[in-house]
C-alpha cells in the first residue's frame, strides 16, 4: 500500500507521463537453468570494450552467462528502460545507470534492492561516496563501476613558455586567464561546454550541495536549493570569464572543442578521471604537451572536490533470476583483474573498486600523452575525498534546465545572475507539478 494520497498523486501523473514503471512478477521462466544448464542474465550497457568484459565473466562462470546487447548510450538507453518499464516487459535484467539517474528509477520503483542477495557486503570494496550514492540505508540498488574524479589539464608548455604560474584558487585561475589573454588575444583559458555533469561537478567542488532525496525516508519529498551562495559563486565567476572573453562557449566533444584544444586556443580544462583515455585517443598535435594538477580551491588551502560522471550496474524488478542478476552485477567488474585490465587499458574507465584504484600499475602508470606525469597520483585522492551528493528523482530535468538557463546568458538573453533564480523556479514547479513536496 502506498503511504500518503500525495505519493498516489506522484505516481499518478508518472504513469500519465508514460515514466510509471510497472512491476513485472518474477515467477516463471528464470532465463535458463532449470534443466541443469546455466542461467542466462541479459544486460544491457554501452561501455567501450565491453565485449571483453563479457567474455572474461562468461568464461569463469559456468552457472550464470551473460548475454549483452548495447542498445543505446545514455539518454537512448534509458529511454528504452522507461518505455520497457511501462509496458512492464522488455528490460533487460542488469542495466548501467549513471549515478545522478538512479533515484529517477527508484520513483519508477524499477530496481531490485541488491542486498536481500549479499550485495551489502561489497561495501568496503568501493569509493564511499561512491557506495553511497547506490545505496539508500541499508537497501543496495547499485554496484559502483567507474566514476569521474575531477583535475585541472592544462597545456604546461604555454603555462611555462609565457612564465603563468598554474593557478591553485581559481582567483588565481582568472589572473591566469587575462595573462593567457595578453599573451595570445585568439586563446581562452577553457570553454564553458554546455554540460549538467560538468557543471554539476564544479559546484560539488564549491560546496554546493542543491539537492536531497531519500526514497527510504521520504518517498514523496525532494529538496531543491540551487540558489545557495556556493552554487551561485560558480555561475557568476564563469559568466564573468565569458563576459570579459577569457573563456569560449563551444560544447564540449564537438568537432570544433577538439580542434581547439589540440591547437593552443584553449588552455585548460577541468576534467575527470576518464579524461586521460578521451584525449590520448583524440588529440595528436598536443600529445606531451599538457598535463595535470589538483583543481584550483575557492579558498587558498582548502582542499575540496568535484566528480563529473560515473555509472553502475542495477538490477531491474523485470529480472527473471534476481539473485543471479545480483551476482553478474556485482561480478562483471568487481574485483575481476581480467575485467579491469580491459577497463583500465582499453576503455580508460576510472575505477570505484579502491584496491584497484590504489593499485601502483593505476596510481604509478606513467602517461605518455602527459609526458610520462603519473596523473593518476592527482585523480586517486580526488575519489578518496569526494563527500556526500545526493541527486533528484527527474535529475535529467535539472541538468536540462541549467544547460538551457545558461545558454540563454551565452546567447545575452539573460544576465548570468538570474542563471540559478530561473533554474530553481522551473525546476521547483516541475517537481511540485509531480507530486513532490519541496524544501530548500
Amino acid at each position: 500500500m502506498l503511504a500518503t494520497n500525495r505519493l498516489r498523486k506522484v505516481l499518478s501523473v508518472l504513469a500519465a507521463s508514460g515514466m510509471l514503471a510497472v512491476a513485472a512478477c518474477g515467477g516463471g521462466d528464470d532465463g535458463g537453468g532449470s534443466d541443469g544448464g546455466p542461467v542466462h542474465v541479459k544486460v544491457w550497457a554501452w561501455y567501450p570494450e565491453f565485449k571483453g568484459v563479457v567474455e572474461a565473466f562468461n568464461a569463469a562462470h559456468d552457472d550464470i552467462q551473460v548475454d549483452w546487447t548495447n542498445v543505446g548510450t545514455g539518454p537512448d538507453q534509458y529511454a528504452k528502460l522507461k518505455t520497457a518499464f511501462t509496458a512492464g516487459t522488455g528490460a533487460p535484467d542488469v542495466a548501467m545507470v549513471e549515478f545522478q539517474q538512479i533515484p529517477t528509477f527508484l520513483i519508477l520503483d524499477a530496481l531490485v534492492d541488491m542486498g536481500q542477495y549479499g550485495a551489502g557486503e561489497d561495501e568496503d570494496l568501493y569509493a564511499e561516496w561512491a557506495w553511497q550514492q547506490a545505496t539508500d540505508g541499508d537497501k543496495v540498488y547499485a554496484i559502483p563501476v567507474d566514476g569521474g574524479p575531477m583535475a585541472l589539464m592544462y597545456r604546461k608548455d604555454l603555462f611555462d613558455q609565457h612564465r603563468i604560474p598554474v593557478p591553485t584558487t581559481w582567483d588565481e585561475y582568472a589572473t591566469a586567464a587575462e595573462k593567457m589573454k595578453a599573451a595570445d588575444p585568439d586563446a581562452f583559458i577553457a570553454s564553458f561546454g554546455s554540460d549538467g555533469g560538468w557543471l554539476n561537478g564544479l559546484m560539488w567542488q564549491a560546496g554546493c550541495r542543491p539537492y536531497g532525496y531519500s526514497i527510504t525516508e521520504a518517498r514523496d519529498k525532494v529538496r531543491i536549493d540551487l540558489t545557495n551562495r556556493d552554487c551561485e559563486k560558480v555561475i557568476d565567476f564563469y559568466g564573468d570569464l565569458i563576459e570579459r572573453d577569457l573563456m569560449a562557449t563551444d560544447p564540449f566533444f564537438t568537432a570544433d572543442a577538439t580542434a581547439a584544444l589540440d591547437s593552443g586556443k584553449y588552455w585548460t580544462w577541468a576534467a575527470a578521471g576518464w579524461t586521460p583515455g578521451y584525449v590520448a585517443g583524440s588529440l595528436k598535435n598536443t600529445a606531451g604537451k599538457w598535463a595535470v594538477a589538483p583543481m584550483p580551491q575557492w579558498n587558498k588551502g582548502e582542499d575540496a572536490h568535484g566528480d563529473w560522471g560515473g555509472s553502475t550496474f542495477t538490477v531491474t524488478k523485470q529480472a527473471k533470476n534476481p539473485e543471479a542478476a545480483t551476482v553478474v552485477a556485482r561480478e562483471l567488474f568487481g574485483t575481476s583483474e581480467k575485467a579491469w585490465d580491459i577497463g583500465l587499458n582499453k576503455a580508460f574507465l576510472y575505477p570505484l573498486v579502491k584496491d584497484v584504484a590504489a593499485d601502483a600499475a593505476f596510481t604509478g602508470k606513467a602517461y605518455e600523452f602527459f609526458n610520462g606525469q603519473k596523473v593518476n597520483e592527482i585523480f586517486v585522492p580526488v575519489s578518496e575525498k569526494l563527500g556526500d551528493f545526493d541527486y533528484t528523482p527527474f535529475q535529467d530535468f535539472v541538468f536540462g534546465e541549467l544547460n538551457d538557463r545558461a545558454a540563454e546568458a551565452v546567447a545575452g538573453e539573460r544576465e548570468w545572475d538570474t542563471v540559478l533564480d530561473a533554474t530553481q523556479r522551473n525546476v521547483v514547479d516541475y517537481a511540485k507539478k509531480q507530486g513532490f513536496t519541496v524544501s530548500r
